[in-house]
């Protein structure tokens, strides 16, 4: 499906996913399902443009579907919200990665953290932000998302928020995180 973002293609989840993991659960390559699939679809293009970057969206908990996309993918993005339980998540988070890494993909590396729904007027935000970067070092994005109404307004417009309001300070978080993504991209490639 595309959207109204030139050279972006997305593909929304529905409702048939409900019945992937049960449908998929007894089949001895349940974990490879989304791998292989992406396998067949090498030769993919959208207008004749070869895919750059394929963005997998799960939910935060740990199902045969999110396997699928840690199998599937190369490295993972993680939003983590500045509260004190996404902290424990975020262990949680780092110790299923090593067991998708040792036991399933050994390629999947953690791309960076980026820290959401950060409030300067609450203490904990900060004291949460700078524990994480305590313990993530450098894979820490710089750039911080604020907490933001009009981020908050987007979905119910049906709209990506930076097409809701590009001016907002969400959307322009949003904006210096997509370059600081593209620029550590960068300097990976080019060592």
């Amino acid at each position: 499906m595309m959207t109204d973002v030139p050279r972006v293609a997305l593909v929304p989840s529905t409702l048939d996913l409900l019945g992937v993991e049960q449908t998929i659960s007894q089949q001895p390559d349940r974990a490879f399902k989304l791998r292989n699939a992406f396998k067949q679809l090498d030769q993919l293009s959208i207008e004749e443009q070869p895919i750059s970057y394929v963005i997998i969206d799960c939910p935060p908990s740990l199902n045969l579907l999110t396997v699928n996309a840690l199998v599937a993918a190369d490295a993972v993005l993680v939003p983590m919200q500045c509260e004190f339980f996404a902290l424990e998540g975020l262990s949680q988070l780092l110790q299923t990665i090593e067991q998708i890494r040792t036991t399933l993909n050994p390629r999947l590396k953690i791309q960076g953290v980026v820290m959401t729904m950060f409030d300067r007027r609450n203490s904990l935000s900060e004291q949460v932000l700078q524990d994480v970067r305590g313990t993530m070092g450098s894979l820490v994005y710089d750039t911080v998302i604020p907490r933001n109404v009009r981020l908050s307004e987007a979905p119910s417009y049906g709209k990506p928020a930076l097409l809701y309001d590009l001016k907002c300070a969400g959307s322009q978080a949003y904006l210096r995180l997509a370059t600081e993504v593209i620029r550590r991209e960068r300097q990976l490639n080019a060592a």
